[in-house]
């Protein structure tokens, strides 16, 4: 299964990309009840404006140390949503597609409005 998810950081500084970006990966692996052993990979985009650590860096002060992670920039698109993190996690899953729970916080639920109305997302 793939689970997708995204959040806006208050300012381009480490301690918040890190603290945004543990709090996405918590939330999905909660709503998901995800097992750690499970998870595949886990690929992390921030948009061009967050340049002060990488999101990954969260997963691994999560203790994901055996989990392949990679970190890209996001396309410096003219309406993108400025200090997002968004993230791909690929898992072992029996549950279908369509039970995903992709979560969207703060600013970054205006990337998916289409989850948010259905309650298939995070606050």
């Amino acid at each position: 299964m793939a689970l997708r998810g995204a959040t806006q950081v208050d300012a381009d500084e480490p301690q918040r990309i890190v603290a945004a970006t543990t709090e996405l990966l918590q939330e999905l692996i909660t709503r998901n009840a995800l097992d750690p052993a499970d998870l595949i990979s886990i690929w992390f985009t921030a948009s061009p404006d967050l340049t002060a650590d990488y999101p990954a860096r969260a997963a691994r002060e999560m203790g994901l140390v055996d989990v392949p992670l990679m970190c890209a920039a996001e396309l410096a698109v003219p309406h993108g949503v400025p200090r997002t993190v968004r993230v791909l996690v690929h898992t072992h899953s029996i549950r279908p597609r369509a039970a995903a729970a992709h979560v969207y916080l703060h600013g970054a639920a205006a990337l998916r409005p289409d989850l948010v109305a259905t309650g298939r997302t995070g606050p």
